[in-house]
């Protein structure tokens, strides 16, 4: 018997017999990258024959185009006096449905589109994102023109618009950036949540929320949720974090006093514009989750197709689900449009010789981890202070010990209310807590106007 040289893969299947259900996957390879199937041959490549193979030829091309519409090329083959069919599906243009379902090839399994991953297959094939559909109801009045001369200030002091555009109306703003649908002169929905006013009137999960919690899930401390612009997002977020819930270690470089952010705050800021960009805004609000050994970002909406987690640490084509969204990102120096963000990411922890954050798809959205190592350090008190350790509190004063237990009934307790309590002045108190935290007894998590204080060592 003859073999058929070609190997099974993505794009070749090898079946025994034909079966009408291989109609679903005739569906799906046109709807994805096309393929080439052969009938009578078994799965080690040997052809091995088929029975009616005349009727069949008639059969399966007939099939195929009375379901779904489309012409194949069908051809018959013979090897040693075994006959074999040849099917080749080209990929189409258009979204191509079996019996009003539609599915889809990815990897090496056949999927059946539905809900949201079926409305983002739909726009992709006809090359519209969500984003471009427009909102009948919204007006001009509807966006926020500081939020437009914001993005204006970015892009400007970038180089990636003309200084000129300084001086346009909100309006032309929004034209040059195909925010407003040519033919209907409607705004999409782009704009309204790029620089609307209120923002979830037109999405009401456009939020992004934040959360501090202790050792598990269920010991949630504090949260916010962040309710702007989306170009003004990022920034917000960062703002939050950098009051509430992250650290920024001192050290000193010479003479200089640095406090930087616990993790590279340029990559910080790749992953929350890659989670406004390529999420799926018809799903759930984006959440970041803090816990003392961690930070978890997730945002809805998959990878695209054929895309793996291996594939976007390395340099690739980008793709982004909101593609209006995403240019105006990238005007406003937020993102690249060569998809090196993960790349930047990578490179920004190795620089701080940081572990890489981790990524995967998991409950149908796309999720960054992040290792808080700087703040493990300081927990455990090996933050240029190893030799620390609990005997120390024997050394402090009856003033700190209160310090510290008032730090214990409320992490949020204040200069001023600690004065109160010792009966002595705030210039006393700072000193106070200054020496418990060279000590290595108490961390600042947030900043000193609305974070919190952390005991790590008693």
């Amino acid at each position: 018997m003859g073999k058929i040289k070609a190997k099974e893969s993505q794009n070749v299947e090898y079946k025994r017999i034909w079966k009408d259900e291989y109609l679903k996957w005739i569906c799906g390879f046109a709807n994805a990258q096309g393929a080439v199937m052969y009938f009578g041959v078994d799965d080690s490549h040997e052809i091995i024959g088929l029975d009616h193979v005349d009727r069949l030829m008639e059969d399966i091309p007939n099939k195929i185009i009375t379901t779904m519409g489309i012409v194949t090329d069908v051809n018959l083959h013979d090897q040693d006096g075994l006959e074999y069919i040849e099917l080749t599906i080209a990929p189409s243009s258009m979204p191509i449905s079996f019996k009003g379902k539609y599915y889809y090839r990815t990897g090496s399994t056949m999927q059946e589109l539905t809900g949201s991953a079926l409305t983002d297959f739909l726009m992709r094939k006809m090359n519209v994102t969500w984003d471009a559909t427009t909102e009948p109801a919204a007006t001009i009045d509807d966006i926020n023109p500081s939020a437009v001369r914001y993005f204006l200030k970015s892009a400007i002091r970038e180089g990636r618009i003309s200084s000129s555009a300084q001086d346009d109306s909100v309006e032309q703003v929004l034209k040059k950036l195909h925010l407003i649908n040519e033919e209907s002169g409607q705004l999409t929905i782009a704009a309204l949540l790029l620089f609307g006013k209120d923002v979830e009137r037109w999405n009401m999960s456009s939020a992004f929320r934040i959360g501090r919690f202790g050792n598990s899930q269920a010991d949630l401390i504090i949260q916010d949720r962040i309710v702007c612009p989306l170009i003004e997002m990022p920034s917000k977020v960062v703002e939050a974090l950098k009051a509430k819930y992250l650290v920024s270690p001192i050290k000193f470089e010479g003479l200089q006093r640095i406090e930087r952010l616990e993790i590279p705050e340029d990559a910080l800021r790749e992953m929350l514009c890659n989670s406004i960009v390529h999420r799926d805004y018809t799903s759930t609000f984006i959440q970041m989750k803090i816990f003392d050994d961690r930070i978890t970002l997730w945002n809805s909406g998959t990878l695209p197709p054929n895309y793996t987690v291996e594939k976007l640490m390395e340099e690739h084509e980008s793709h982004p689900r909101n593609k209006l969204i995403a240019n105006t990102f990238y005007l406003a120096g937020f993102i690249e449009t060569w998809g090196r963000g993960y790349v930047k990411i990578r490179d920004s922890f190795q620089k701080e010789n940081l572990e890489i954050p981790t990524f995967e798809e998991v409950r149908g959205g796309f999720m960054a981890t992040i290792r808080r190592e700087k703040f493990l350090d300081i927990q455990k008190g090996q933050n240029n202070k190893k030799n620390v350790t609990k005997d120390v509190t024997n050394e402090l004063s009856e003033r700190q010990r209160v310090i510290l237990n008032l730090i214990e009934e409320n992490a949020y307790v204040t200069i001023p209310e600690m004065s109160r309590k010792t009966g002595v002045v705030d210039r006393t108190v700072k000193r106070d807590i200054e020496n418990l935290q060279t000590k290595g007894i108490i961390t600042r998590e947030g900043s000193r106007k609305e974070g919190r204080w952390v005991i790590i060592n008693r």
